[in-house]
């Protein structure tokens, strides 16, 4: 039975206390929501979108005693916390035993943040428990960033979608990690700037990525549409696939391609970024044989996009 598509939090706060997956809303993108305490339900997210139980998810709380239930909260967050939540940043810090380990790939540490949107805030104060919540989509593929996105992926495999609107940002939230010493470091760029994040962090280091992530987001191949990518410069790009149909994802430039998709008429990186998913599913969908992406400028959220785009390219064929 296709899920159901809808505003209705009774329902959906019903289905998870029964220990079912949902679709939620949130300003980075939709969520595959489940109990954070239920390991059944915990099992059930990573069954649904065929997730390899190495990596973790992160967990939504809702204020800050449900993150104090969830995790150790060391006086170095404060000023993140005060400036950055609600919003899309995302912090690994040592983990509570009320967390199972499934939930942090056995890590002795949990990825944790406060969501921004407002239907899902509505949602997590009906609840007396945090919502772990991947993206809603199968693993590995564009995220979904509407709710007939997660339709069109995951509809036939969940009871309810809670439709709250395209997403605000529209890439997954900046991840940083305390290292329990007195340094953070750079996991995953995303929805907050990481100049932004460094006056309140230090200089934030970035690790390679691992095929044993230490937190979402880590692994090198991720957020693929089926079609093949590359990423450079796009004229020559052109040439060398002059024999193709080709689909581009261009900053401002209207390229002459089978079909071009500018994320940005204006240049505004955020715009861009609200853009990005959406366009990658429009010409995975399209028909195209290849997908061709320029590099955006290496700053603000444009590094979050590069970063998508890099991993989209990962794997292709």
């Amino acid at each position: 039975m296709p899920a159901l598509i809808g505003t209705d939090l009774l329902e959906a706060a019903r289905l998870l206390r029964a220990g079912q997956v949902v679709a939620i809303p949130t300003e980075t993108v939709y969520g595959l929501a489940a109990n954070a305490f239920d390991e059944a339900a915990v099992v059930r997210v990573f069954e649904t979108k065929q997730r390899p139980a190495f990596d973790p998810l992160i967990v939504h709380v809702k204020d800050r005693n449900q993150l104090e239930r969830v995790a150790v909260v060391p006086a170095e967050a404060e000023p993140l916390i005060a400036r950055f939540w609600p919003g899309p940043l995302t912090l690994v810090l040592p983990k509570r035993p009320e967390v199972p380990d499934l939930v942090t790939s056995g890590l002795d540490t949990v990825a944790v943040r406060m969501p921004a949107h407002p239907l899902t805030q509505e949602l997590l104060a009906l609840l007396d428990f945090p919502l772990a919540a991947p993206s809603a989509n199968p693993f590995g593929y564009v995220s979904p960033t509407t709710a007939q996105h997660v339709a069109d992926q995951l509809g036939d495999r969940i009871p309810y979608i809670l439709d709250g609107g395209p997403c605000d940002v529209g890439v997954e939230s900046t991840i940083i990690a305390w290292d329990g010493v007195g340094s953070w470091s750079l996991l995953r760029q995303g929805g907050v700037k990481q100049e932004d994040l460094e006056p309140f962090t230090g200089p934030l280091h970035q690790p390679v990525s691992t095929e044993r992530p230490t937190a979402p987001g880590m692994l090198e191949s991720h957020y693929a549409p089926r079609t093949p990518v590359h990423v450079g410069e796009v004229p020559a790009l052109l040439q060398r696939f002059a024999r193709r149909s080709v689909g581009v994802i261009s900053f401002r430039t209207t390229y002459p391609a089978s079909r071009c998709e500018v994320l940005s008429p204006s240049g505004d990186l955020s715009e861009a970024a609200r853009h990005l998913f959406a366009a990658l599913r429009a010409l995975d969908a399209s028909g195209c044989e290849v997908i061709l992406a320029e590099v955006f400028p290496e700053e603000g959220l444009g590094r979050a996009i590069n970063d998508r785009l890099r991993r989209a390219a990962a794997n292709r064929g």
